[in-house]
């Protein structure tokens, strides 16, 4: 999923510069220092976002550092993994392509009420359980349980992969504090545009005790022989380049130029200019929330706490609906089961969602 939030202008000034643009890939650390600290400043940065102890210099997607990290979970008695069926549809789908391949078997956890249920996950668990992923906020903009779902995969002794919003982290508690083994997610809302969907970066991120099994690249800190700060890559296993087969992982590449813009965006926001981003997308979330169940779009997921994305019903046909209103320039939510899918972000205002309720007042002849 792609968000349209605001791009300070010295994001796409510095990341477009020619020797960040024209760069190649750093296989001689002594010619490469710019484009290495560049790539170990944004490891930094996620890794201060996320609360986690080690982050790799970023993978193709979210949906594909989702996959990765099962993988990295894998041990010889443990291979399957249980996946939360409030997860991003296409997440779910990479994720199972990724599984197919290797013949991992893949349990989907049923929703309750738009959200994962710690219950249905502890009754699924099983001795050969390797991973539990979960996203929160969830595909329906939900924030689950994360404190009963690590418990449960903790106790059954599997690994948890939490995938998160970045945008969310300026809010809400961190990966970290949950206690979760792994973290990803789609770095996009971080200073990069729509662009017709990509290029994008998937981040990931992990405790100190799993940092051998990052996939991709790390780059570190190290000094040279007069004792000056450099930088190299590390870490990385040698399956990833030669023999294949043995690996879990075959990508040895990453989004350089996606994470210098995330980096970037990072450095200009600042923890309160992030703060500010995520609160005022949560408001307007609940702003909109609230002047739409006025006109009969209930909260599919009740009571439950949600960040900027929320799923209501629909008086009418949800498909109708969103013609209608792109026949007065309005994009609409996303059609889903019956209902709506709605999302906002700062750079919707006020104006913009009180022209969406008088319009939609007026198609229900409200």
């Amino acid at each position: 999923r792609s968000y349209r939030h605001y791009i300070p202008a010295v994001v796409k000034r510095l990341a477009s510069r020619e020797e960040f643009v024209t760069a190649y890939t750093p296989y001689q650390p002594e010619i490469s220092q710019g484009l290495l600290q560049s790539i170990f400043e944004y490891q930094t940065m996620i890794c201060a976002l996320t609360g986690m102890d080690a982050s790799n210099a970023s993978v193709y997607d979210g949906a594909v550092a989702a996959a990765e990290a099962i993988f990295m979970c894998q041990e010889r008695k443990r291979t399957s993994v249980v996946v939360s069926g409030a997860a991003d549809p296409q997440t779910l789908a990479v994720i199972k392509t990724y599984c197919e391949s290797r013949d991992v078997p893949v349990t989907i956890l049923p929703v309750d009420g738009c959200a994962t249920d710690p219950a249905a996950l502890q009754a699924v668990l099983a001795g050969d359980t390797a991973a539990v992923y979960v996203q929160s906020p969830n595909y329906f903009g939900v924030l689950e349980d994360m404190d009963a779902i690590v418990s449960a995969a903790h106790g059954a002794g599997a690994k948890v992969i939490m995938g998160v919003n970045p945008i969310s982290l300026g809010l809400l508690k961190p990966p970290g504090e949950y206690g979760v083994d792994i973290a990803v997610g789609e770095g996009q809302p971080l200073g990069m545009p729509l662009s017709f969907g990509g290029p994008y970066l998937g981040f990931m991120t992990c405790k100190k005790a799993m940092m051998r099994k990052l996939p991709g690249r790390i780059v570190g800190q190290t000094t040279d022989a007069q004792g000056n700060r450099c930088f190299v890559l590390t870490l990385q296993a040698r399956e990833q380049h030669i023999r294949r087969e043995k690996a879990s992982s075959n990508i040895c590449s990453n989004e350089a130029l996606c994470a210098m813009t995330a980096s970037v965006y990072l450095a200009a926001m600042g923890p309160r200019g992030l703060r500010q981003v995520a609160e005022t997308c949560a408001s307007h979330a609940h702003y909109l929330a609230g002047e739409l169940a006025k006109l009969g779009f209930s909260l599919r997921s009740g009571e439950k706490p949600f960040f900027h994305e929320f799923c209501t019903d629909c008086p009418m046909d949800p498909a109708l609906l969103c013609a209608k209103l792109e026949e007065r320039g309005i994009l609409g939510g996303l059609p889903v089961d019956g209902g709506i899918l709605w999302c906002c972000t700062e750079l919707n205002t006020k104006a913009d969602m009180d022209q969406l309720i008088a319009v939609i007042g007026e198609v229900l002849g409200k």
